[in-house]
């Protein structure tokens, strides 16, 4: 399997087009390497942004599903620090060597949300998953993002997994699953409340938030990478995460953070 170049170099190009500049992609001195899931990419150009106003310097920023990620990661790719949608793949590339076991840390943690563009589809309970005639229901993959697994088991866990199951159609990362849902491809689906939430509330169409106790915590970690651990910049922006002004813009996104 080889890495996917075509899809950095996407995310590259957005990214320094938000800067207002072309960035190019390799030494150290143009910026840090940084893998992220597709849940934490919107909060992420926040970031991105603040922490260039701040020191500087720049993210070069790639998305996709964790575990795409982490397979693009033991395969080569050129990432120095990796933000993903859960601790099991950070700590597999701890255990594997591939990154640094004394930066891992949770980041965030992501919460659950069915949510709709049409504003009267969704109600406040859910209960719109019992009217096994919508066509689709849209969830990201559960084998490779960590929102994707947690879907399935709030499907099991209110007992209508086997009568949705014919009906769902997969992302491969739950940022595919909100385009679907946006589009209307899919009338609703299951993705990240950081997508969807501005300012305290749902942006815009109808939404129920998923009780915690539905699905199992969805904490994310972030972890160094072997590859940029001659970087400066991967340290700096470690400690930049959590500082309590990043900390605070993180959790006006619907996260959970350690306060």
């Amino acid at each position: 399997m080889k890495y996917n170049m075509s899809i950095f170099k996407t995310m590259t190009l957005v990214f320094s087009f938000l800067l207002g500049q072309t960035v190019a992609f390799g030494a150290y001195a143009e910026g840090l390497k940084v893998a992220v899931a597709g849940n934490f990419y919107k909060p992420l150009l926040q970031i991105a942004a603040q922490y260039h106003q701040d020191t500087g310097h720049r993210l070069l920023i790639s998305t996709g599903s964790t575990g795409k990620l982490y397979a693009q990661i033991r395969n080569g790719a050129p990432f120095e620090f990796f933000m993903a949608a859960d601790q099991v793949r950070p700590s597999q590339l701890v255990a594997e060597g591939m990154a640094l076991a004394d930066s891992q840390f949770t980041y965030a943690q992501g919460r659950l949300v069915l949510w709709s563009n049409q504003n009267n589809l969704v109600d406040q309970q859910g209960k719109v998953l019992n009217n096994f005639q919508l066509p689709y229901l849209a969830i990201s993959n559960p084998k490779t993002a960590p929102y994707g697994a947690a879907s399935v088991t709030v499907l099991k866990n209110l007992g209508l997994y086997q009568q949705l199951q014919p009906k769902l159609v997969e992302g491969q990362s739950v940022g595919q699953t909100f385009q679907q849902v946006s589009s209307g491809a899919a009338p609703l689906g299951f993705v990240a409340l950081s997508q969807v939430y501005v300012d305290g509330e749902i942006s815009h169409g109808s939404a129920w938030i998923v009780p915690s106790d539905l699905y199992q915590a969805i904490k994310q970690d972030a972890v160094i990478l072997k590859k940029g651990e001659g970087n400066p910049q991967a340290k700096a922006f470690l400690s930049y995460l959590q500082t309590p002004p990043i900390q605070a813009l993180i959790k006006s996104f619907g996260y959970q953070v350690n306060e």
